[in-house]
């Protein structure tokens, strides 16, 4: 069975984090979120994959290959104009063959869920994840194990089943892909193609999602993953620890890395490859280090993702933050993660105040930062690519 995977988005939600990289590229757990997907769904039996590609497939394409690394087969087609789910899908005929599963490139779902699914037998089945507050997603009303409606953000919910975004199809509904038709958001929708299934009386079902479902669609869902993926780390070391070093938990250590004296690492914890960390510094739980980054002396990270060659300079502190690629703190930054009142931290987004429903919350970064020494960051603030600050800077907003 093959599944397609739907990873043409820019991802605008997670700017300043995608201005040169795929949504899907972005690394959680030392990994891109894509790889994650792709290695569940090779545990749960999957042999080929399609990827609907767009926004910098390059990328893509120069880290996935054929597939051949992971043992599968890769297709590559190019969605040249994002019209919707269901015209993205629509790519995938002629690259399928009978039954296919297709998952989204920014949902992370367990490999559990994923076996459970390929073995249905049924016309198209819809994943399900029960939810506390339905009127936020499409909604399924169902009737004796079947779907009978999908309902897009319903003011009285039906049942508290939201759509996942996780499929099993049978070739038949590029047939109905091709009758749909644009909905009021100007897209061609994947769920109004479904519904025209289950008008023509084919069974449609739904699988619950028991294990792990975590939809990546701002960028502080990249701390909830990154928590939750280090979870399962198995520690190794494969760099060199100096012999006063503390390693405490699971750590993961790459090649070329080097922990030096009176530095403590508190696991879980993910450092890359060809790393200089420390002396004397504090790595806390739940923390992702990429490749080639410099951790200096006296410097306390905490539950971060810090992308591949950044450079963190002592004295500084950062926590519950994502920091991207090749960003440099001066000595002495620091980044605030939590409210004096301790409510929920609010970040501005495209002229938009959101709630983040964390009450920690650093600094999203994006890549090529640089910081003054002295440099103070508020909580929630978001940084774009290439911004640099004065000495003794406060960054508020």
């Amino acid at each position: 069975m093959k599944a397609v995977v739907l990873v043409a988005g820019k991802g605008t939600r997670m700017e300043p984090l995608t201005s040169d990289c795929p949504k899907v590229m972005l690394q959680v757990a030392n990994k891109p979120i894509l790889e994650h997907i792709l290695n569940a769904a090779v545990e749960a039996g999957i042999e080929g994959f399609v990827f609907i590609t767009g926004y910098l497939e390059e990328q893509i394409k120069a880290h996935f290959g054929d597939g051949s690394k992971w043992g599968v087969s890769i297709e590559y087609v190019q969605q040249k104009e994002q019209l919707g789910t269901a015209n993205a899908i629509g790519y995938a005929r002629g690259h399928v063959e009978g039954t296919f599963i297709v998952l989204n490139g920014d949902m992370l779902i367990g490999q559990e869920d994923l076996k459970s699914l390929v073995s249905r037998k049924e016309e198209a089945v819809i994943c399900v994840k029960e939810v506390e507050n339905p009127s936020d997603f499409g909604v399924l009303e169902t009737e004796n194990n079947k779907v009978v409606r999908i309902i897009e953000k319903p003011k009285n919910p039906p049942t508290n089943l939201a759509n996942a975004g996780i499929y099993l199809f049978r070739e038949s509904i590029f047939d109905l892909i091709d009758k749909t038709q644009l909905s009021v958001r100007k897209e061609l929708e994947i769920t109004d193609s479904i519904q025209m299934l289950i008008d023509s009386g084919a069974p449609v079902g739904y699988s619950p999602l028991e294990g792990r479902w975590i939809d990546i669609g701002y960028p502080w869902d990249l701390l909830k993953a990154n928590e939750h993926l280090l979870k399962d780390l198995v520690g190794c070391c494969e760099g060199t620890v100096e012999p006063n070093a503390t390693i405490k938990g699971e750590v993961a250590i790459g090649k070329g890395t080097l922990i030096r004296n009176g530095s403590y690492i508190e696991g879980p914890v993910v450092i890359g490859e060809n790393c200089d960390i420390g002396p004397n510094c504090f790595i806390r739980p739940s923390t992702a280090i990429g490749n080639r980054v410099r951790i200096g002396n006296a410097v306390e990270v905490k539950n971060t993702i810090v992308m591949e060659g950044t450079h963190v300079g002592h004295l500084s502190y950062v926590g519950d933050s994502v920091i991207g690629r090749r960003c440099n703190f001066g000595a002495g930054t620091k980044v605030a993660n939590l409210r004096h009142d301790g409510k929920n931290i609010k970040v501005m987004l495209k002229s938009r105040i959101l709630d983040s429903g964390r009450r920690k919350l650093g600094v999203i970064m994006g890549d090529d930062v640089h910081t003054g020494i002295n440099t103070s960051i508020n909580i929630g603030v978001i940084m774009h690519k290439g911004r640099a600050t004065l000495p003794g800077e406060v960054v508020k907003h």
